[in-house]
């Protein structure tokens, strides 16, 4: 039997203090509503949100995509019920993507904002995304930080998370063309990484 990720026990045992702890949900929408020309979330987009922790951004994604609907996951359970407690009219599911069933063609959207490192099995994850990805949608990999400082900081906090570990832009693209991802578009600078790769109607499991 496989054992725990110990990585969960880490996220509900900070979850009672997450929000105080890091950017405001403010801040970070704020942040985020000058990306749109990467996000690009447009009415009636299905959309899974991967890592929704405490659900500060479920409610923001909800009104950028309905009436499309916005699936809501997380591995920890103590975050994910206090994303429930916000009252998105969301789905949410308490699932870890690199073992769980995400589904086959049922996401025009997966975005991941502030979550990839923390997959034990990352190209597990992206295989996965893949497969629930709808021909032609898009797998966003966001962090409000460069790669290199985002490592830092987990190698800092030490505990479960130390060595949870951002694949820089080569290595990234490589592990996304492994699981049938096109690599779309990619940011690498200082204060942002984003990534936005397409499900392409060659990759596996597409038709």
């Amino acid at each position: 039997m496989t054992s725990p990720d110990p990585r969960i026990e880490f996220f509900d045992r900070h979850a009672a203090t997450w929000d105080s702890d890091g950017p405001s949900p403010h801040e970070l929408i704020a942040r985020l509503e000058k990306l749109d020309d990467c996000l690009e979330l447009r009415p009636s987009q299905d959309l899974l949100e991967v890592g929704c922790g405490t659900g500060a951004l479920t409610g923001w994604l909800v009104e950028r995509v309905r009436p499309g609907r916005v699936t809501a996951v997380d591995f920890a359970p103590a975050m994910l019920e206090r994303a429930r407690q916000r009252g998105a009219d969301a789905d949410f599911v308490c699932l870890d993507v690199c073992n769980g069933d995400l589904g086959t063609a049922r996401f025009d959207v997966i975005f991941c904002l502030h979550s990839f490192p923390h997959f034990r099995d990352q190209p597990a994850a992206l295989a996965g995304f893949c497969r629930a990805l709808r021909v032609g949608g898009r797998l966003i990999i966001l962090h409000l930080d460069g790669w290199r400082n985002v490592n830092a900081f987990h190698d800092q906090v030490g505990g479960a998370v130390a060595g949870d570990h951002l694949p820089g832009p080569a290595q990234l693209t490589a592990m996304l063309r492994n699981a049938g991802l096109a690599l779309h578009r990619l940011i690498d600078q200082p204060d942002l990484f984003c990534v936005v790769a397409r499900r392409a109607a060659d990759s596996p499991g597409a038709g």
